[in-house]
């Protein structure tokens, strides 16, 4: 990237503007066409099982696009109101399973780190060289294995289906076990005392709990309802696979979004966060099609640039700086496996490398003393 490009230099204000009517109009017509889906499938099974398979793709695709808009909402940046954006995002998070302002706090912590990788270690925690080195064979093999592509299944039904449960379970069962603990060493103690003082390695604020507890609360009921309504076995497959689907989906283009070959991967030491934005996050060119399912995020790009920028204006801002954009890596559809293979930081040379070219340099440095990587 050239040194003498400013973040000053991007025509990013203009962009930065919030529209009531487009943003209300998007939730319309993802949230109403993925709701007769459902319709839809409950009258199709009934008259065969084979009319599901293209219900469930589309029901996957607008489930990505509920996601989408989720993530403009946890921005602030879908509508003018951070009240509406909060409440709509929060919807939005119970047709995901997901709480929304949890996972946007996290979220927001990558925004903020984007290409220092000694504070964030991207999708799947990533590990340097350094620390594969010392792994065992056994270890290293684990650690290839958990992120193989295919693990993005597994992966994908525990983050959307298990973790927002699991992470609440774990934390009430950490607040009642020093609930009895300071009870038990100060019995004087009140409850208001005991809530102030714990802190929970689970969330962050009382905001975050209260949105998990109530995402869990609203996914779980609907889970039991439409259980009832619609036949567990019918409901719960349809919803389980749709969920799956969508969550390996949108792990995946947030993989390349930032995973690729020369990403911008440097150590905390002299980074930058515009080279971050530029170099550390790719184009991703997508037909028209996935554009609109995805809401526009494959300019991912201008969306580090300034993530106040929403979706519906991402394509125009990419267009109007594209000058500045030579730099920006673009990725297309196949081109996503091949990111797959770089699942290791060099922080020697700031570059993510593949364990396959890694062991190469192992084994050259092995024969060759003086060698330098």
């Amino acid at each position: 990237m050239r040194t003498t490009i400013k973040k000053s230099d991007f025509v990013l204000n203009p962009y930065m503007k919030s529209n009531d009517f487009l943003a209300t109009w998007q939730i319309l017509n993802t949230v109403v066409p993925y709701v007769l889906l459902w319709f839809l499938a409950v009258k199709a099974v009934a008259i065969s099982v084979w009319f599901l398979p293209p219900i469930i793709v589309l029901m996957t695709l607008f489930s990505i696009r509920c996601f989408s808009l989720m993530h403009d909402c946890g921005h602030y940046s879908l509508f003018s109101s951070k009240k509406v954006n909060r409440c709509v995002g929060f919807l939005l998070g119970i047709l995901n399973a997901i709480p929304q302002y949890p996972w946007s706090r996290d979220h927001a912590f990558h925004h903020k780190t984007n290409g220092n990788w000694e504070e964030y270690r991207g999708v799947a925690d990533f590990i340097s060289t350094e620390e594969f080195s010392k792994l065992n064979s056994s270890d290293q093999r684990f650690y290839e294995l958990l992120r193989h592509p295919l693990m993005a299944f597994p992966g994908g039904f525990f983050y959307l289906a298990l973790q927002p449960r699991l992470v609440l379970i774990m934390g009430i069962y950490d607040f009642v076990a020093e609930l009895f603990t300071c009870l038990k060493n100060n019995p004087s103690m009140g409850l208001s005392e005991i809530v102030s003082a714990h802190k929970s390695k689970h969330w962050q604020t009382a905001t975050e709990f209260w949105d998990l507890l109530f995402n869990n609360i609203c996914v779980i009921s609907s889970i039991i309802i439409l259980s009832n309504l619609l036949g567990a076995v019918f409901f719960l497959s349809i919803y389980l696979s749709v969920l799956t689907f969508a969550a390996v989906i949108f792990i995946w283009v947030f993989f390349v979004q930032h995973i690729f070959e020369d990403s911008y991967a440097h150590n905390t030491e002299g980074w930058d966060y515009l080279r971050g934005a530029i170099e550390g996050s790719s184009y991703l060119e997508l037909p028209t099609i996935l554009k609109w399912f995805t809401a526009n995020i494959g300019y991912h790009n201008i969306h580090h640039l300034s993530e106040r920028i929403p979706n519906y204006n991402l394509e125009a801002c990419h267009h109007k700086n594209i000058h500045l954009l030579k730099d920006v890596k673009t990725l297309r559809m196949g081109d996503m496996l091949a990111c797959s293979k770089f699942i290791l930081w060099d922080g020697g040379t700031s570059r993510l490398v593949s364990i396959e070219s890694f062991r190469q340099v192992a084994q050259s440095s092995a024969l060759d003393p003086n060698m330098v990587s």
